[in-house]
Parts: structure tokens; C-alpha cells; sequence
């Protein structure tokens, strides 16, 4: 598989309850995806098996050209870059903020007795800086604020040059202006064409950056729809897939949605 991403007939199934069903979806290199759904849509389970961390129970999926199941993941996870609130919960609190960013090298969490050069420090920072909290690199995690650990966690998943980053709801729990600016850094990410290939999970159009180019809308774990943004993120697609009269407007390069 050439794909960064390459689904086929996904479906995972816990129990009683069929989590993705039939999902076929491809992301290609320098693509960048915003997966729009509601709760329940089979986001979240979509990015465990986009990061190898869940196998499908049918279907095929391929993460950066390897098929899981006939690949060692361990290899695979630190070739993509993850942020999510599960992650965060796994940080310890005590950890200094430079080591939670620069233990990505090892894909660990928690310093320990690994050892890291000047190099990697000096990327940490600056990787901090870019996310505008590098002022915050000898604080410790669970000092921080809800944006600043956003931050942080994003600064920590581009650390080792990924060539597949995912985010999972970014912008969750954030005030209008932490919201605000995070999605410009977020954009101007997307917009570095040296940048991996992207892949953001939201509830909200409102979240979604700048120079992002598709979407893939997903409803009680079926695809609704996927494709270029332009003429993907439509109002009929998007009443389709949260299931209730919406009107949706763009403004620039930005989107918002309400009920009508």
C-alpha cells in the first residue's frame, strides 16, 4: 500500500456493538483531513486503528504503506504523531515540559533513564516555541492549563518528524481565544508543505483550519461522505451526518454552522 492511510471495508466490532462499519477512505501524502462527526460517530476508533493502536475486525488498513496485521507496530506508532486526550491522561503530571516534548524520541512518556543530545533538546524547544508555549519548558504538566497541554502534546507528536500526524478534538475544553489561536498555528502547519500528511478530528466546522483540503464526515460509523473540502463539506452532507436542519456559512477561509 503506497497510501499514507488506505482503509478498505474497515469495520470493528466490540461485543454487540459495531464501532466502524465498511469504512473505505484514503489519505495521501500532503493531504490534510478533518474527520467531522457526531459523538458516537466512530471518530475516535478510527484514529486508534489510523495510529496502529487497534486492528480491524474486517476489512484491510494500511498505515504508511504497511498492512496491520502483518507489521510489527511497535515499529510503525513512532512513524506517526498523536495528540490526543488519552495520551494526556498517560503523562505524568510531575514531568517537566521540555522531557514530555523530547521522550517522543523513545515514544515513552516519563523520563527515565534514556539519554537525549543537544539536538533533541534544542527541537523540543523550538517546536514549543512554534506553538507559542515555549515559555513554559521548565514548567511542569499538570501545572498547565487545558490549551497549554494541547499545545504541548502537539509540539510533542511533531518531535520525531512523523510521517503521519493525527489530532484528535484539538481544540476540546479551549476558550474562544485559545480556540482562535490555536487553529491559526494549526493552519499555518497545514499550509508547510514540508509538514506530514494531517489528519484532525472535530465536532465543530468552527475548529477547522485553514489549508486544510478534505473532509471525511462519518455518522454512527458509516462514512456520510469524503473528498475535497470545497465541495464535500456541503449543507445537505452536513445535516445528513448530525441528523438535524443545519445552515452552514463560510466566511474566508473558515466555517461555521447552526441550527435553523
Amino acid at each position: 500500500m503506497s497510501d499514507v492511510l488506505a482503509m478498505a471495508g474497515v469495520t470493528v466490532v466490540r461485543g454487540s456493538t459495531t464501532l466502524l462499519d465498511d469504512v473505505t477512505w484514503e489519505v495521501s501524502e500532503g493531504e490534510r483531513w478533518v474527520v467531522l462527526g457526531p459523538n458516537g460517530a466512530g471518530k475516535t476508533t478510527l484514529l486508534q486503528i489510523a495510529s496502529a493502536r487497534m486492528h480491524p475486525t474486517r476489512g484491510v488498513a494500511g498505515v504508511l504503506g504497511e498492512v496491520l496485521g502483518a507489521v510489527d507496530v511497535f515499529e510503525l506508532r513512532p512513524r506517526v504523531g498523536l495528540a490526543s486526550a488519552a495520551l494526556s491522561e498517560r503523562i505524568p503530571g510531575g514531568e517537566r515540559v521540555g522531557d514530555v516534548v523530547v521522550t517522543a524520541s523513545y515514544g515513552v512518556t516519563g523520563r527515565w533513564i534514556e539519554q537525549y543530545d543537544a539536538l533533541d533538546h534544542g527541537r523540543a524547544a523550538q517546536l514549543l516555541e512554534t506553538l507559542g508555549v515555549g515559555h513554559l519548558v521548565d514548567r511542569t504538566f499538570g501545572t498547565l492549563s487545558e490549551g497549554e497541554r494541547k499545545r504541548v502534546q502537539i509540539a510533542r507528536a511533531l518531535m520525531t518528524d512523523p510521517e503521519l500526524m493525527l489530532l484528535d478534538e484539538p481544540a476540546a475544553g479551549l476558550d474562544l481565544g485559545g480556540r482562535e489561536d490555536l487553529v491559526k498555528r494549526l493552519g499555518a502547519i497545514a499550509e508547510d508543505i514540508y509538514a506530514p500528511a494531517l489528519v484532525l478530528v472535530t465536532h465543530h466546522v468552527e475548529e477547522i483550519p485553514p489549508h486544510f483540503t478534505d473532509v471525511l464526515l462519518l455518522r454512527g460509523g458509516r462514512v456520510v461522505a469524503a473528498g475535497p473540502l470545497e465541495i464535500t463539506l456541503t449543507q445537505e452532507n452536513l445535516e445528513a451526518t448530525f441528523g438535524l436542519p443545519l445552515l452552514l456559512e463560510r466566511h474566508g477561509d473558515r466555517w461555521t454552522a447552526r441550527a435553523r
